[in-house]
């Protein structure tokens, strides 16, 4: 099914604007940009590890505000628009959401699932989670012409999604959240 959209979209995408030179040549420059995505979606797990079974809860509205204004004073140091990255950074944390919820689901209907360890989100988890933060601006400014509401992006968005999937080995929990979270690449 991937696959298929995947083909479905290049198809229609290239008969319409984008050459496949110019797809092929802006895929590889958003792997990255998708592929920090994926680190990040990855680490939605451990959060839930942290999380699960604790009074600790999936929203955290305070934290996620710490972020987002991180978030917008990098972008403004780096000169890049503080609303499309704040746009970015709510879908990075929704998408961590939606894996939180569907892991504590998971491991509700079967405990035996559920994590041995706890991480501890101050010391393993966040700082993380920071570093991806600092290398999503340098690759959201290193985009930053890549990225506008054209076939050409949306092209090469899909081109490095499914590379990131393959990548990862993204089970589809994961692979939604990803799909999710690399929504407002092309929607500048």
């Amino acid at each position: 099914m991937r696959v298929g959209l995947c083909t479905l979209m290049l198809t229609g995408a290239l008969a319409s604007t984008a050459t496949p030179a110019a797809a092929a040549s802006t895929a590889p420059r958003l792997t990255s940009l998708v592929g920090l995505s994926a680190e990040r979606i990855l680490l939605a797990d451990k959060v839930a590890a942290a999380k699960f079974g604790t009074t600790s809860p999936i929203e955290d509205p305070v934290r996620e505000q710490v972020v987002l204004d991180q978030a917008a004073a990098l972008a403004a140091e780096a000169g890049l628009d503080t609303a499309e990255t704040v746009t970015f950074f709510r879908a990075q944390i929704e998408s961590s959401k939606l894996v939180q919820q569907g892991l504590f689901d998971l491991w509700t209907a079967h405990p035996e699932l559920a994590p041995a360890e706890r991480p501890d989100l101050a010391t393993e988890v966040r700082p993380e989670l920071d570093r991806i933060t600092i290398a999503f601006i340098g690759e959201l400014s290193a985009t930053d012409e890549l990225r506008a509401p054209t076939t050409r992006c949306r092209v090469s968005l899909v081109v490095a999604e499914h590379k990131a999937d393959r990548q990862y080995h993204l089970d589809r929990l994961h692979e939604r959240a990803l799909r999710d979270a690399i929504t407002p690449v092309c929607a500048a």
